[in-house]
């Protein structure tokens, strides 16, 4: 408007001398906006949330209406996997990019190398906001002692974390420099939210854009610890099991059931008030959304609880890509097995920044625009089994395991262990392992399997040769003791 108005009433020399003026200020005008169009990276991590328990994956218990709104406007990776299904690996391959062998995170309660290259250190040169709220589960320093500012936050520039608790009323974390020990007030999932959206609005008065984890310690146990209107809408009696839990466990799974649920319906209400916030900021259409879990929960399935073993309760996640639609990637199911390590590089991808060497991940950005078919396979990993999974208690072993989109195979050190049909046998209820029906394709899966390690530099090795090398302490039970 001003070129015109000043070409009818200014002499041909104002004219010239305006219209280059202008010019500059437009280019730099679309450089400014450019930068502010970079999208948001929101990541919503929850606690041992298996996949099956969701509205929207056919769950007959829990309605999560605000996740299966989420769920038809994103990429929903329906085969994704915990590569080495339990807290702390989960956490140091989220952010690293790594498998649990390279960045020696493969048990909990121990800390990430400080020198890592994280993937808030990464945003962090590229002009983002980092910020991280919620269970950490990554320094080793005992479990309600503060993670001090600095290299041991990870690059992580806001805080409002802590390293892990599974009190989740008045629960403990600190408040960025904030050295004293502070208390969520009531129940942390709803705290936690608020802090977020305060985290969120701020944002409108930041040139920056930003990469937030927001970590949920629901619906992990305790089960029962939700607040009383969630629990009072679950009756254990009408809980339906899936097929594959033993009859001694259903009484007792049906009851535990009906609390984990009621942590998901109080998290499923929570990040329905964060997205419409989202939504009210401005922000929604030009933020990507990552949901997930750290690894599963079997709840009596298998005749066991929570995590670590490769069965499809415990190893299989939620993983859902909300992405603006300027990156015309079509929503939908997709079949890749998404594995933990392959996070980092696909939002580094997807926010056209460069993907550090030290990454091992895959980028999934070309499989979500169809240009690239990959996620046909991958390996879940126990390296050292521990807690609820320790040898000593419990028979836990070793293993490593090959995943395709058809087929479960696990190996222990011992042999073959596990062979299932995953499609024709969902709740995994025959193992084919010595079956003589399935003798080529436990030899085709076995083989599928070694050659995954070689090229991972798998030797698989018993964990106590790992345990050695990264110079871990154990107890009696094969598990790294903490402190609260």
């Amino acid at each position: 408007m001003k070129h015109k108005f000043f070409h009818q009433y200014l002499p041909l020399i104002c004219i010239l001398s305006i219209a280059v003026s202008c010019n500059e200020k437009k280019k730099e005008t679309v450089v400014e906006s450019q930068d502010n169009s970079r999208p948001n990276v929101l990541v919503i991590l929850t606690d041992q949330w298996r996949a099956q328990a969701m509205g929207y994956a056919g769950d007959p218990n829990v309605s999560t209406p605000n996740l299966d709104e989420l769920a038809a406007a994103s990429v929903n990776f329906k085969n994704a996997v915990s590569g080495m299904p339990v807290c702390s690996p989960f956490r140091a391959s989220l952010l690293t990019g790594q498998r649990p062998l390279t960045h020696g995170v493969f048990m909990n309660d121990v800390q990430l190398d400080t020198n890592a290259v994280t993937i808030a250190k990464v945003f962090n040169k590229e002009g983002y906001d980092t910020g991280y709220i919620g269970k950490w589960h990554l320094d080793g320093h005992g479990r309600l002692q503060n993670v001090a500012p600095g290299e041991r936050r990870q690059g992580f520039k806001f805080w409002k974390g802590n390293e892990c608790t599974h009190d989740y009323n008045e629960s403990v974390y600190y408040d960025n420099d904030d050295p004293d020990r502070k208390i969520w007030d009531g129940y942390d999932t709803f705290k936690q939210t608020d802090a977020a959206i305060d985290y969120i609005q701020n944002r409108n008065s930041s040139e920056n854009p930003y990469m937030m984890i927001l970590s949920y310690g629901t619906p992990h146990a305790p089960y029962h610890t939700a607040p009383e209107e969630y629990r009072n809408r679950f009756d254990p009696a009408k809980i339906q099991l899936r097929r594959n839990v033993p009859d001694n466990l259903k009484e007792q799974a049906k009851k535990d059931l009906a609390g984990y649920y009621a942590h998901i319906a109080a998290l499923d209400d929570m990040i329905g008030k964060l997205i419409q916030n989202l939504r009210d900021s401005g922000q929604y259409d030009n933020t990507i959304i990552v949901f997930t879990a750290d690894h599963g929960d079997l709840l009596g399935s298998h005749g066991a609880y929570k995590k670590q073993q490769p069965y499809e309760e415990s190893a299989r996640v939620p993983m859902l890509y909300h992405i603006p639609e300027k990156f015309k990637i079509d929503t939908g199911e997709r079949n890749a097995l998404m594995n933990s390590e392959d996070i980092m590089p696909t939002l580094l991808s997807l926010c056209d920044i460069s993907i550090p060497n030290t990454v091992e991940g895959l980028d999934y950005r070309p499989y979500m625009e169809g240009k690239e078919q990959i996620g046909d396979v991958t390996l879940l990993t126990c390296v050292q089994p521990f807690g609820q999974w320790n040898r000593v208690k419990y028979g836990g072993r070793e293993y490593r395991a090959i995943i395709t989109q058809q087929y479960t195979y696990a190996r222990s050190l011992e042999g073959p262990w596990l062979l299932f049909d995953n499609k024709n046998d969902p709740y995994q209820l025959y193992n084919l392992v010595g079956n003589e029906g399935a003798t080529s394709l436990q030899d085709n899966m076995e083989k599928l399997l070694y050659e995954r390690l070689k090229e991972t530099g798998d030797e698989f090795l018993p964990g106590l040769e790992y345990v050695k090398k990264w110079g871990y302490t154990l107890d009696e039970t094969g598990t790294v003791p903490y402190t609260n």
